[in-house]
C-alpha cells in the first residue's frame, strides 16, 4: 500500500488556500498521507522524507503565470539529491482566474521538471477561481474533485482534472473586484491605490 506525501509550495503556506485544499485531501484520501510546508531550511529534509513516499502531491497557487518561488527554489534542490525511490508526482495548482487553464505553463514547468529527473508524472487538479471558491458554495464541485484526485492516485489511475466557479466572466469581474476594494477598505487602502506600483 502507498504513502502519499503533501507539500504545499504556497509562499503563504499556513494560512493559503493551498492549506485548505491540502486538508480536504486530507480527510478524503485513503492512504497513509503527511502534510508538509516548504520553508527555507528544510530543503534537504524534504527531500529525504520524499524516498519514504510512494506519491508526491505539490499543492501551490499559480505566481506570474508559474510556480511560486518558495516551489521553484525546493525544485532545485531535489533536482541535485538523488533519490533512490522516486514517488510519483502529482499537482494540485489553483489561481486567481476564472479560467483554470490559465494554470497551463505552471504544470508543463512541473512536467518539464518531471522529464528532466526521472520523475514519473501522476495526476493533475487544476482550479480557477481559487483565491475565492473556497468560501462559496461552489467549495463543493473543489471537494468532489479533490476526492476523484485522491481516488486516482489511490488507484495509480493519474488522471487530467479541473474545475472553476460556475459564473460568467462579467459576473466574476465584478464580483472579485468588490472583494478587493472591500478587502482594501479593511487595511486603509484605497482602491486608486491598489492600482498604483507603490501598493506593496
Amino acid at each position: 500500500m502507498g504513502k502519499v506525501m503533501i507539500v504545499n509550495g504556497s509562499p503563504r503556506a499556513v494560512k493559503s488556500n493551498s492549506k485548505g485544499y491540502a486538508d480536504i485531501f486530507l480527510k478524503n484520501c485513503k492512504l497513509e498521507t503527511e502534510y508538509f510546508n516548504i520553508t527555507k531550511t528544510n530543503h534537504n529534509e524534504l527531500c529525504a522524507k520524499m524516498e519514504e513516499f510512494s506519491d508526491v502531491l505539490f499543492v501551490f497557487p499559480l505566481y506570474v503565470d508559474g510556480i511560486p518561488t518558495t516551489l521553484l527554489n525546493f525544485l532545485k534542490t531535489l533536482e541535485v539529491n538523488t533519490q533512490k525511490n522516486k514517488p510519483v508526482v502529482s499537482v494540485l495548482i489553483n489561481c486567481g482566474f476564472i479560467e483554470y487553464n490559465q494554470n497551463d505553463v505552471a504544470i508543463e514547468m512541473m512536467k518539464l521538471f518531471c522529464k528532466q529527473n526521472n520523475f514519473t508524472f501522476g495526476s493533475v487538479l487544476r482550479i480557477g477561481s481559487g483565491e475565492a471558491i473556497l468560501n462559496t458554495p461552489f467549495k463543493i464541485l473543489v471537494t468532489k474533485k479533490i476526492k476523484r484526485l485522491s481516488s486516482s492516485i489511490y488507484k495509480r489511475k493519474y488522471e487530467s482534472l479541473q474545475t472553476t466557479m460556475l459564473l460568467s466572466k462579467k459576473v466574476f469581474i465584478k464580483a472579485s473586484t468588490n472583494y478587493w476594494i472591500n478587502y482594501g477598505k479593511k487595511n486603509g487602502i484605497t482602491k486608486e491605490q491598489m492600482e498604483t506600483m507603490e501598493i506593496e
